[in-house]
């Protein structure tokens, strides 16, 4: 007997109700998960997320939905309508939800929670995969496939250095050192080696230093106890960061939540801001603009005055502005967010947000611009910002390639946005980076028109014979 799906809470959220319609169409039509999938080619596990609404639907997963389920634009009418803010009400009123069996249609309707179980080798890795449509996804191979065979396979496709990314880490610490300052040596480590050679391998070893802290905080009380937290909550943070870069998005939703739990219990407000803006920059990612510009207005007045932390919100929340296409909005937030920045008092004894400056406000207005269709002035403020860049930034070097030359191609300047887009694709394939590779697949479709210049089709080759494709 088959296993009785999850009951939606379509009320929960916009998301919640664009994912129990994206279901309730798909029962209309006979088709069994499986079934949809094999026709749209989009992996299962994130599928079945965005139908509970446990992750955003991008709009391409939106449109293969529409068009496999024959709805005439109705699923990319309701999506474009929640990204440009509309709430439950409006949604309900302007859209009937044709609830199948296990969709919960009151709003008293209880919200199921995230997983509270830590991932398992179960859980997947994300690998880029072309598909035949010219799309580039993230399959999802469970993460003891991925370290025994596949991953490996999908890493020399690449060529990605992975034993370079994997810097041998003691499992206990040193008997006569200090377990916190051996901790913390061990995160810098980490944080250096995703620099260089981006988060694949770097997962597991920052989730067993977190479940080894988890082991040392029995028994803690007082100033002990509540260090140990604090260090757990920045591997948490850092590992929702790995998952970030890495393309899954609910396990970076999911470490981060941690983080910003055990936050609280280390009593360490500092820190609690920090990733409440780092939750406004992951849901800038996954283009969701309210839940960007909310939460990072909520770290900006929780942060102390004249500190570095509220600049880094603000920053964040500029982006949220630009994706709602609210321009003078993002301008006056970017504006703030320099003002914050130069107002900001020394605090010797802060690390929070230390790598904040102009060039990093450049950068991200950059990437604003772009989303608001201003080309030509985002693709120089990335050459401005690549400047910049400090030495061993090697994955963030090719973050930026990678959207200047999306820039570029928006400028209709075909050649170099190809030629800059095989400076990151090189950057993309030592380092595994999602964000590079999803910026590069943008990139491509874009090229789509000025496939017959010698440099695009270069880098449309390259870029295919990069990654793993659809059998």
């Amino acid at each position: 007997m088959g296993q009785r799906p999850n009951e939606l809470t379509p009320y929960a959220s916009p998301q919640h109700y664009l994912g129990a319609e994206m279901r309730s169409r798909r029962n209309e039509c006979g088709l069994s998960l499986a079934k949809l999938q094999a026709r749209i080619r989009y992996d299962y596990s994130y599928m079945a997320r965005a139908e509970r609404g446990d992750q955003a639907a991008s709009a391409a997963l939106v449109e293969a939905y529409d068009q496999a389920l024959k709805a005439g634009g109705a699923l990319i009418q309701l999506h474009r309508e929640i990204q440009n803010g509309a709430d439950v009400d409006h949604l309900s009123r302007g859209h009937v939800a044709k609830a199948g069996p296990h969709v919960a249609n009151s709003q008293a309707a209880l919200v199921e929670g995230l997983d509270t179980q830590a991932l398992s080798d179960a859980e997947g890795i994300a690998v880029p995969c072309r598909t035949s449509d010219g799309r580039i996804i993230f399959v999802s191979v469970p993460r003891r496939v991925f370290l025994g065979g596949i991953g490996a396979a999908a890493a020399g496709i690449a060529g990605a250095p992975l034993a370079q990314a994997a810097p041998p880490i003691p499992r206990t610490p040193l008997p006569d050192r200090n377990p916190i300052e051996h901790l913390q040596a061990i995160r810098r480590t980490l944080i250096d080696s995703d620099n260089l050679f981006g988060p694949r391998q770097l997962i597991p070893k920052v989730q067993e230093q977190i479940n080894l802290i988890t082991a040392l905080r029995e028994g803690k009380r007082g100033a002990d106890r509540r260090n140990l937290l604090q260090v757990q909550t920045q591997f948490a943070e850092l590992c929702g960061w790995f998952h970030q870069d890495a393309g899954d998005h609910r396990a970076a939703q999911y470490w981060t939540d941690r983080a910003l739990q055990w936050s609280h219990m280390a009593g360490d407000p500092d820190l609690t801001v920090f990733i409440l803006a780092r939750k406004s920059q992951l849901a800038g990612d996954m283009r969701d603009p309210v839940e960007a510009v909310d939460v990072a207005e909520a770290a900006e007045d929780s942060a102390q005055p004249r500190t570095r932390l509220a600049a880094v919100a603000a920053t964040y929340a500029a982006h949220g502005h630009a994706l709602r296409g609210d321009e003078a909005e993002c301008k006056r937030a970017y504006d703030h967010a320099r003002d914050l920045l130069h107002a900001a008092e020394p605090d010797p004894g802060s690390n929070w947000g230390v790598w904040l400056d102009d060039a990093y406000i450049d950068a991200q207005r950059a990437r604003s611009l772009s989303a608001l269709g201003k080309f030509d002035t985002a693709a120089a403020g990335f050459r401005t910002a690549i400047a910049a860049l400090p030495s061993g930034y090697h994955r963030d070097h090719g973050v930026y390639l990678a959207r200047e030359a999306v820039a570029h191609v928006g400028n209709r300047d075909a050649e170099q946005a190809a030629t800059i887009g095989m400076q990151a694709l090189t950057i993309g394939v030592e380092t595994g980076s999602a964000r590079i590779l999803t910026e590069l697949a943008q990139l491509d479709n874009n090229l789509r028109r000025w496939r017959t210049v010698p440099a695009v089709r270069e880098f449309h080759d390259s870029l295919n014979a990069s990654v793993l494709h659809e059998a």
